[in-house]
């Protein structure tokens, strides 16, 4: 892949950068969703003026413009991985959120869950011990598609200048550093590019298939 203008190899800038942008996919894929999650199911399985609240909250952090109030908050919390994770992180767990609260409405009227309930089982044990596990398989495919979401994330705040900073890799700020020579070297925009846009694209079908293996009723 040759190097880029400071002599670096960029194949080895691709591995190491593709380390930190997985990183913050991961953990800010997985940390939205357990979040989105635990309000998600707390909202459905009480009810009344706890989802309410719960969901209201929602509905307002959804009504903001999520990519600017993205760059704001990277500029106010400083630039680095860690920021980049919670400010992702914060503004990631409201699709969850409504996502397993629609399925805990559902599968709170079960038969199982009335069994439990019957037998004197405590809230917390209905929600975490029947309902929680009967929602992984969404969860898992939200998982797998807000890993690719939270790359596009990254890559978009760091190649405005507010992500990972030099001499840090990361695909977003490899595609900053390479912008101002696309017309003279363009393959150093085409590598992180590409890589980018194979990452999220395998995340996406990664999830669909881990979906249609765990989900009974799809083999039906």
């Amino acid at each position: 892949m040759g190097t880029d203008d400071y002599g670096r190899d960029v194949l080895a800038r691709m591995f190491y950068g593709g380390r930190i942008s997985l990183s913050i996919g991961f953990i800010s894929a997985v940390s939205s969703t357990l979040i989105g999650a635990l309000v998600g199911l707390v909202a459905g399985y009480y009810g009344g003026w706890i989802d309410n609240l719960l969901m209201r909250f929602t509905d307002a952090m959804l009504s903001i413009p999520t990519f600017p109030l993205l760059i704001a908050l990277a500029s106010v919390m400083g630039k680095g991985v860690t920021q980049i994770i919670m400010v992702i992180v914060v503004f990631g767990w409201m699709s969850d959120a409504r996502l397993v609260r629609g399925m805990v409405l559902s599968l709170k009227e079960q038969e199982y869950v009335e069994a439990a309930r019957a037998i004197g089982a405590s809230a917390g044990r209905i929600m975490w011990r029947h309902l929680f596990p009967n929602t992984l398989a969404v969860m898992i495919v939200s998982t797998t598609i807000g890993i690719g979401s939270a790359i596009i994330y990254e890559a978009s705040i760091s190649f405005l200048g507010f992500g990972v900073q030099a001499p840090v890799a990361s695909w977003g700020n490899m595609l900053q550093n390479a912008q101002q020579f696309i017309w003279t070297a363009p393959r150093l925009i085409v590598y992180p590019g590409l890589a980018i846009f194979l990452t999220v694209l395998g995340f996406n079908f990664f999830g669909d298939g881990l979906r249609d293996a765990i989900d009974p009723k799809l083999k039906l």
